[in-house]
């Protein structure tokens, strides 16, 4: 990635023309909001916020104000026409969710597909994120994950979610409400396996911040253990598939055969396809049963 050039993405042409400002706030303490966002909420002709009361207490607590517009799962389609209507008159329009950053798991990407369509730009402000904020603090060493957001509501589908992605070796990455988290959890020891390795972060850069490393077969009964364990928001983080390793040994009934049909070299390649073990291996096990014969 290049060094920041100190130049602000030609913020003063963006700013000339109208523009939706897809605006990263807060996940809980007021502090982590960035420089730009304040400006930015500040210059805004409107803000589209998931819900007003809780961006009204935001602008409050830094002394800004502009109309709010509701925008949210259940109206997002009209609520981006409203938006549409103050860029057409020339404005600018912040996009704000309640904590993090919009289309994340929470309303936003109709609005943002909607803006852009009718050719209008579109500006990341970025900032706050539950998911890599729980990463950035976990400890876990790896070079891949992957982010599944919310899992079903219903028991059955979520337990048929999870199985799909029970094969899978990057880390995964969940979001989880208060009331389904010890469901989930359950869920998750039941169809991956206890064995994995599990970590439940909860109101992160909140007071009561939790961040917990166990397997999953103990999830369960560390969260029942203190009520106040079950409050808040969740990020879950459970290890994914270990690979499996397939042995040498395994390939030896297969290119026994082979080798007695077929040359060394194409007996080993054929037996390493069939049987997926590293063709070195397998040459490496050709080469020790034509010594022992």
């Amino acid at each position: 990635m290049q060094a920041a050039s100190g130049v602000d993405h030609d913020e003063q042409a963006v700013r000339a023309r109208p523009s939706l400002y897809v605006v990263a706030t807060p996940m809980g303490n007021l502090a982590d909001i960035t420089l730009r966002a304040l400006d930015v909420l500040k210059r805004a002709d409107a803000i589209a916020a998931e819900d007003t009361r809780v961006t009204a207490r935001l602008l409050q607590h830094y002394g800004l104000g502009a109309p709010l517009i509701a925008l949210h799962e259940h109206n997002e389609r009209r609520a981006a026409e409203r938006i549409l209507q103050v860029l057409a008159q020339g404005g600018c329009v912040a996009l704000v969710t309640d904590a993090g950053t919009p289309g994340i798991s929470d309303p936003g990407a109709v609005a943002v597909g909607m803006v852009r369509e009718a050719g209008y730009p579109v500006v990341p402000v970025p900032g706050a994120n539950a998911a890599i904020c729980a990463l950035s603090a976990s400890g876990r060493a790896v070079p891949h994950f992957l982010f599944y957001g919310f899992l079903p509501q219903r028991g059955g589908a979520r337990r048929g979610a999870l199985d799909e992605l029970k094969a899978l070796p990057h880390l995964l990455v969940f979001y989880e409400a208060p009331h389904r988290v010890l469901a989930s959890v359950s869920d998750m020891a039941a169809v991956l396996g206890g064995a994995r390795t599990i970590t439940i972060a909860r109101e992160l850069t909140k007071l009561f911040e939790t961040i917990h490393t166990c397997e999953l077969s103990e999830a369960s009964t560390w969260l029942a253990a203190d009520a106040n364990r079950v409050k808040g928001e969740f990020v879950l983080l459970v290890s994914g598939a270990e690979a499996e390793v397939t042995q040498p040994q395994a390939a030896q009934p297969v290119l026994e055969i082979l080798l007695r049909e077929l040359p060394l070299k194409q007996a080993v390649k054929l037996a390493a396809q069939i049987t997926g073990v590293a063709k070195n291996d397998v040459y490496e096990l050709a080469l020790q049963l034509r010594d022992t014969a």
